[in-house]
C-alpha cells in the first residue's frame, strides 16, 4: 500500500498489520503449532504423539481467527474437547484464550457468548483431568486460573470490538461529513454563478439589446441620411459605455455590504496600498512585486485584488496572533501570478482548508471567470497558502 509521508513509524506499522493480518495470523499459528509439536514429542508418558496432534490441531485455526472466527472458534473447542483423551496437557492451550479474545472482538454476538461459555465449561473439565493426582486445592485454583485467563482474554476481545465499532463510527461519520462539504461546496459554487449570471443578464442584457438594435438601424439609414448614423453611432458609443461601467460596478458589489457601491474600483496596482492597510490593522505582513505591470481589463485587476483582500481577511480571522503573512505578485509573460502565504498554527488552518468556506468559493469563482484558477491548502510545517493564476490570454 502507498507510504503516507505524514505518518510516523509507528502509524505504518499499524497500518501494515492491519492490512496484512491474514499473513501474520497464519504465521503466528503456524509458530504455535511447531511449538506444541516440539514440546510434547517429549513426552515420556506414552502420549506425546496424540497430545502433539490435538495442540496442532488447536493452534492451526488461528490462522483464519480474524477472517473466520465462528469457524476458528468451533474447531478450536472441538481440538480442546478431545485433549481430554490425552495423559497429559498439550501446549496448544494457548490457543483457547487466543480464540475466546477473537471470538469476543471479532465474531458475532451469540458466538462471542458461546465462546465465554465454552471456556469456563472446559475450565473445570480441564482441571478435574490433569490437577486430580495433586489434591483437591490444585483442582479448585487450576479451575480458577483457567477461568479467569477466559474471563480476561473475553473482555479484551470485547474491548476490541467496542473500538473497532468505534472506528467504524469514526469512519462513516467522516465520510458523512465529507459529502455534506462537498454538496455544500457544490450547492455554492452554483449559487454564486446563478447570482453572477443573474446580474450580468439584468446589468448588460438591455444595454446589448440596445446597441444591436441602433446597429441594425444605423446600417440602413447611413445610405438616406450620414447625420443619422452618426446619431446611431453616438448612441451605440454611450450605450456600450454605460454597459461596460454597470459591469465594473457589478463585479465590484457582488460581494460588498451597502454603500460600497460608489467607491472606486480597485485593481491589481492597488494591491500595495492594501497590504499597507492591513498592516496598519496589526497584521505582520510583507509585499513582493516581481516583472512590469501591466494593463489589465478592470474586471481581471478587480479580481487579482479581492483574492488578495480575501486572503488577508482569512488570515485575520484564522490565523491566530503573531502571524506573519508574505503576499507575492509576479507579472509574468503568461499570466499575473498572487499569492498570499502565512504561517498561523492551530486548527484553525485546517478548517480554512476544507472546501466549504465561501470566501475560497468565491475567489475560485472569480478566477474561473477569467480563465484562471485558484489553489489554497494548508503549508508543510503551518498556516496556509493561497495561490491565483489570471493568464492574460483570457
Amino acid at each position: 500500500m502507498p507510504r503516507d509521508p505524514g505518518q510516523n513509524v509507528f502509524d505504518r506499522v499499524v497500518s501494515w498489520t492491519r492490512a496484512n493480518s491474514l499473513l501474520l495470523d497464519a504465521l503466528g499459528a503456524l509458530v504455535l503449532a511447531g511449538l506444541a509439536g516440539l514440546f510434547s514429542a517429549g513426552d515420556s508418558t506414552g502420549g506425546g504423539l496424540f497430545a502433539g496432534l490435538v495442540g496442532v490441531a488447536m493452534c492451526l485455526p488461528l490462522a483464519v481467527r480474524r477472517r473466520f472466527p465462528e469457524v476458528s472458534g468451533a474447531l478450536v473447542a472441538a481440538a480442546g474437547l478431545a485433549q481430554v483423551l490425552a495423559p497429559s496437557p498439550s501446549f496448544g492451550n494457548v490457543a483457547v484464550p487466543i480464540a475466546v479474545y477473537s471470538l469476543a472482538g471479532y465474531a458475532r454476538r451469540w458466538a462471542s457468548l458461546g465462546g465465554l461459555g465454552l471456556g469456563l465449561f472446559g475450565a473445570p473439565v480441564c482441571a478435574l483431568r490433569f490437577f486430580t493426582t495433586a489434591g483437591l486445592a490444585s483442582v479448585v485454583v487450576g479451575a480458577a486460573f483457567i477461568a479467569l485467563t477466559v474471563v480476561v482474554a473475553w473482555s479484551l476481545g470485547s474491548l476490541r470490538r467496542a473500538q473497532r465499532q468505534n472506528e467504524l463510527a469514526l469512519v462513516e461519520r467522516a465520510r458523512l461529513l465529507e459529502n455534506e462539504r462537498e454538496n455544500e461546496s457544490r450547492m455554492a459554487a452554483t449559487t454564486e454563478r446563478q447570482r453572477i449570471a443573474r446580474e450580468m443578464h439584468d446589468v448588460v442584457a438591455h444595454s446589448l439589446s440596445v446597441i444591436i438594435a441602433q446597429a441594425d438601424g444605423g446600417r440602413y439609414a447611413a445610405a438616406a441620411d450620414p447625420q443619422a448614423a452618426v446619431r446611431v453611432l453616438e448612441t451605440i458609443s454611450g450605450t456600450g459605455r454605460q454597459a461596460l461601467a454597470d459591469m465594473r460596478n457589478l463585479l465590484g458589489v457582488l460581494r460588498s455590504g451597502p454603500g460600497d457601491e460608489r467607491a472606486p474600483q480597485p485593481d491589481a496596482t492597488m494591491i500595495g496600498d492594501l497590504v499597507d492597510q492591513v498592516r496598519a490593522s496589526g497584521l505582520e505582513v510583507t509585499a513582493e512585486v516581481s516583472g512590469p505591470a501591466r494593463d489589465l481589463p478592470p474586471a481581471m485587476g478587480l479580481a487579482a485584488y479581492r483574492i488578495v483582500q480575501e486572503s488577508l481577511t482569512n488570515v485575520l480571522k484564522h490565523a491566530g496572533p503573531g502571524a506573519r503573512t508574505q503576499v507575492r505578485v509576479r507579472w509574468d509573460d503568461d499570466a499575473l501570478r498572487v499569492r498570499v502565504d502565512d504561517d498561523g498554527r492551530g486548527a484553525a488552518s485546517m478548517v480554512r482548508a476544507t472546501p466549504g468556506g465561501q470566501g475560497l468559493v468565491g475567489m475560485a469563482e472569480r478566477a474561473k471567470l477569467h480563465g484562471g484558477t485558484v489553489t489554497s491548502g494548508p503549508r508543510a510545517g503551518g498556516g496556509f497558502s493561497v495561490s491565483a493564476t489570471l493568464p492574460y490570454s483570457s
